[in-house]
């Protein structure tokens, strides 16, 4: 018996199309896969191996990739990350995250790996304009994605240990930097560069085979351009051309924001929490568990409303109650800036992925919400 009704499933197609149709997006690939079937649908200039920009769900894969070397005791959660990285040994805090980049006071502890995976390192996408942010402007650690392409990951760990947090270890969570920082942890660690390190550990073992940080020249016919919506008129611009930022390797690979990849390949990444095939249960619960307290949703400075029915486990979002109809709790996953999304719902045994070129945010994307709400209504 079908996991899906058939002709609900044609809703997820015309919600798509409307808006090709419309001009938003240029094109669409859509995946919903339950139990052994796998619908998928493309609407627009693409096909179904189009490569895309992933940008920010590259976070949650390079968590995994973290989680895989926590199972094997090469890591450990509540270990301080100075063991690898003593570049940022011995942190510094500001005493108003606003205010002089000279007034400070000595961290409570160390950073940790768990800090990391949770985004509260303590430095990051922090609101407004400070002294903290134009120091860490060279970093990247805010903006849009795109490679980083003037420093070297020592380098960056360098500079980035010379600056100040903006809050202690452990109490605030803060978007983006803790990934990147994870990025070169888990290099040191392995001993690999990251894109070595996750190919042998992650890609490798789901069949990932698109998976990368740069698009080689033989793939580049399946490859897209990448829009960025103006700001004043809407008019898609071009944010990155074919031959562009991901057409060759990266000096610093982001596991922030770095990676290429296609329908099928998220597809397995997202089912391989549903059959543990690269990580335990144990670790898939532990990594899909909400970890931030009520003050700290409170205090992100994200989306307004946003942890309002959401936590955040390690590298993910994860649902924690109803109010929507896409929204089951339980449900994990995250979406790119750059126009992608991808959750795994276990209470559905459904794993749903879409790949656009449009550049959006997800809570105020007519896209992201439409392909949700009509994936969610083709269930069985």
């Amino acid at each position: 018996m079908s996991r899906f009704v058939r002709h609900r499933l044609d809703r997820v197609h015309h919600a798509m199309a409307r808006h090709v149709d419309s001009g938003l997006l240029p094109g669409a690939v859509t995946l919903l896969s339950s139990g052994d079937e796998v619908h998928v649908d493309v609407v627009g200039n693409v096909k179904r191996d189009t490569i895309f920009r992933i940008s920010s769900m590259t976070k949650p894969i390079a968590a995994a990739g973290a989680m895989v070397l926590v199972e094997e005791c090469v890591l450990r959660l509540d270990d301080p990350v100075t063991e690898f990285l003593p570049e940022l040994a011995n942190p510094r805090v500001l005493e108003d995250p606003a205010g002089p980049l000279d007034r400070t006071t000595p961290a409570h502890r160390e950073i940790t790996l768990r800090d990391l995976l949770t985004f509260r390192n303590g430095i990051g996408m922090l609101p407004g304009d400070s002294p903290i942010n134009e120091a860490a402007a060279e970093l990247r650690t805010a903006g849009p994605p795109k490679p980083m392409t003037q420093l070297t990951v020592d380098q960056w760990l360098k500079k980035l240990g010379e600056l100040p947090l903006m809050h202690q270890p452990g109490t605030r969570w803060l978007y983006n930097t803790g990934s990147d920082i994870l990025g070169a942890l888990l290099a040191r660690a392995s001993g690999q560069d990251l894109e070595t390190f996750l190919s042998e550990r992650v890609f490798g073992p789901l069949g990932m085979v698109d998976t990368a940080f740069s698009v080689p020249a033989g793939k580049l016919d399946r490859f897209v351009v990448s829009y960025m919506p103006n700001l004043q008129t809407g008019e898609l611009e071009v944010y990155d051309e074919i031959d562009g930022s991901w057409s060759r390797p990266p000096v610093f690979p982001s596991a922030a924001a770095g990676l290429v990849s296609t329908a099928d390949d998220l597809l397995a990444f997202g089912r391989s929490f549903l059959g543990n095939d690269l990580l335990s249960r144990a670790s898939v619960t532990t990594m899909t568990a909400d970890h931030l307290t009520p003050r700290q949703k409170a205090e992100s400075g994200f989306f307004p409303g946003y942890f309002d029915n959401r936590g955040w486990g390690f590298g993910v979002a994860v649902t924690t109650r109803r109010d929507n109809i896409y929204e089951t709790p339980g449900r994990f996953g995250w979406d790119g800036g750059l126009g992608t999304s991808w959750a795994t719902d276990p209470a559905e045994d459904l794993v749903g992925v879409l790949l656009t070129q449009r550049a959006d945010f997800p809570d105020h994307s007519k896209p992201y919400r439409d392909f949700w709400t009509s994936a969610y209504q083709a269930l069985a």
